[in-house]
């Protein structure tokens, strides 16, 4: 494929973007595979790292995202380029490109990633969420206990158990609110963040056809975002330790100037 192939098939991906340019460097780079440079809205992709056109449209499709996150977002974009938008923007956009046949997904598609994908979430993912939330069943039996012999169970699960209470009490809420371990347990706790019960039946049924965790707190934890990635609220906050320090200089010069004055006229 030359450019302009690629950049069509990005725009039958999704047409309607702001304009942008797409240009093969030519080149091979032992660092990355492309860039994109949101100043001028330019796709740079490094044809000669790969003969595989499936790789270079899976980077071109890449590159695509930042362009598609950075241009369409309400909000300034974090100087941070990977952020949990991003890799919502890019999983939503190859999910369109697997279906429209643009791009072939080798994770199902190679029987050896299929049936290595099988064992990891069969004898792994669900195993370890179904221990985890039968570990917060005997977490809430150790709670109840403690409340029986009037014992502290922050005392228990930070001293005897060494596990730490705030975990301890997640998990019990894990088990308690029934999610399912079959989401694995990293997705098991993206669930508990959900308080909505609908919202989270629908995140759940996401996350078991195969929705990226990305994508999913995206939609339904939007507002978890860090608060750094906005570029105002980081020099507001910045003015204020700003601030705050040149008070506390201020003062600590006034008595600096205190004392010397102090010391001067005995001296004379």
């Amino acid at each position: 494929m030359n450019q302009e192939q690629v950049k069509n098939l990005l725009l039958e991906i999704k047409s309607d973007v702001e304009e942008f340019d797409l240009i093969f460097s030519g080149k091979k780079s032992l660092r990355v595979d492309g860039l994109y440079k949101p100043d001028i809205r330019q796709i740079i992709i490094h044809n000669r790292n790969t003969d595989d056109e499936n790789a270079l449209i899976y980077t071109a499709i890449h590159e695509f995202a930042h362009h598609v996150h950075i241009t369409t977002s309400a909000v300034p974009v974090s100087r941070r380029a990977h952020t949990k938008e991003f890799w919502s923007t890019l999983h939503h956009l190859l999910e369109i490109a697997e279906k429209k046949g643009l791009y072939n997904n080798k994770f199902r598609s190679i029987a050896e990633f299929q049936n290595l994908t099988r064992e990891l979430k069969e004898n792994y993912l669900i195993k370890n969420g179904e221990l985890m939330r039968n570990f917060g069943k005997l977490l809430l039996k150790a709670f109840q206990l403690c409340k029986k012999y009037d014992m502290s169970f922050d005392d228990y699960t930070d001293r005897e158990l060494g596990f730490g209470r705030n975990e301890a009490k997640k998990l019990i809420r894990i088990y308690n609110e029934g999610i399912n371990p079959e989401v694995g347990f990293p997705n098991m706790q993206t669930l508990l963040r959900i308080r909505n019960t609908d919202d989270r039946r629908k995140a759940e049924m996401d996350f078991l056809e195969g929705k990226s965790p990305d994508a999913i707190k995206t939609e339904f934890i939007a507002d978890s975002g860090r608060k750094e990635d906005n570029p105002v609220d980081t020099l507001q906050r910045e003015k204020q330790r700003i601030e705050r320090s040149i008070q506390s200089l201020s003062k600590r010069l006034e008595r600096i100037n205190e004392n010397l004055e102090k010391l001067q006229g005995k001296e004379r």
